[in-house]
């Protein structure tokens, strides 16, 4: 049985299959086109063809919508009024996207002993009852977060991780399901190699064919909950201020940057593993965290050049 409710159902399962075949699919747009869909059936059930009503109904921006969020769920409808029209299937005008605006929010600037109690909380999960979802969670919990901390990789990327993208000889990661289609590789530090090595063999015991490298108690990925539930349960043990597992990522790349000082020219070198390690499509998406950096000012100097003369300046792009 399919997973979309509406008479759109065909036409949806071939326009995703044509991103894919192109490469420009991820779960973000899965979502957000199953959630117009319901959308249509819920409000037009006994429709047959797409309608400007359905998408300007969906399209408009809500009052609770910033315009980077909108942007972000009507994105994907965009696209498909976009393939439904180049083959004459569907007569309807697609979605004005909204302007991409600045984030305006700063991180939060993790200290070393926050990281310390947030990973102590980490280490001491309950092991009883002992359940599968109790023993999952204490397995799986202390090397997930450790991996975005000590990789800086997206979230959604870990979670979807599956066995056979993990090269546990090699030491490098497959990131099929990145941001867009920029699927790329990461090499692991030594002491996360070895702690993924450990890890595996303790959650092979309880999933022996699992198929997703971080399982939920019952094989299937984690979600975005369990990522949100998880470490806000276990931040708050010992902080108050506002943290989410995402910022470990921008961590990541501030304490990267932060070491280039002394580095002189090797910046620019420095700058380009930096971008394609954390899956950035250009050079320019890596500059927001540049703003994030006290001693940047510093290493411009050092290098003899303006960042804006190294990189040009583009819109933010989310990394």
């Amino acid at each position: 049985m399919s997973r979309f409710p509406s008479f759109l159902t065909p036409l949806m399962e071939a326009f995703i299959a044509f991103q894919k075949a192109s490469g420009r699919w991820n779960e973000t747009y899965e979502q957000n086109l199953f959630l117009f869909d319901s959308h249509c059936a819920r409000l037009f059930p006994e429709a047959e063809t797409l309608t400007q009503e359905m998408v300007d109904g969906w399209c408009v921006q809500r009052a609770t919508e910033t315009n980077n969020s909108c942007r972000t769920r009507i994105f994907v409808i965009s696209n498909f009024v976009r393939y439904l029209r180049v083959r004459e299937i569907a007569d309807v005008v697609g979605p004005n996207i909204p302007k991409m605006e600045p984030r305006t929010y700063v991180p939060h600037a993790f200290t070393d002993f926050e990281l310390e109690n947030f990973f102590r909380a980490c280490d001491n999960l309950p092991s009883t009852p002992r359940t599968p979802a109790v023993l999952t969670r204490r397995i799986v919990v202390p090397v997930f977060f450790r991996l975005l901390y000590s990789s800086g990789i997206r979230t959604n990327e870990a979670r979807m991780l599956r066995v056979d993208d993990v090269n546990l000889v090699q030491g490098v990661l497959n990131l099929r399901h990145s941001k867009g289609p920029s699927q790329h590789y990461v090499v692991l530090h030594d002491t996360m190699l070895d702690l993924l090595a450990r890890y595996n063999a303790a959650i092979q015991a309880l999933h022996p064919r699992r198929e997703y490298f971080f399982p939920a108690s019952k094989g299937s990925s984690l979600t975005n909950g369990w990522v949100v539930y998880n470490f806000r349960k276990l931040w708050h043990k010992h902080h108050t201020p506002h943290a989410t597992a995402y910022e470990l990522r921008h961590n990541y790349a501030v304490e990267n940057i932060n070491q280039w000082i002394g580095e002189g020219f090797e910046f620019f070198s420095k700058l380009v593993y930096l971008s394609k390690s954390m899956g950035h499509a250009s050079l320019e998406s890596t500059k927001y965290y540049f703003n994030l950096v006290p001693a940047m000012a510093d290493i411009l100097e050092l290098t003899g050049r303006d960042f804006d003369n190294i990189v040009p300046g583009v819109d933010y792009e989310e990394g």
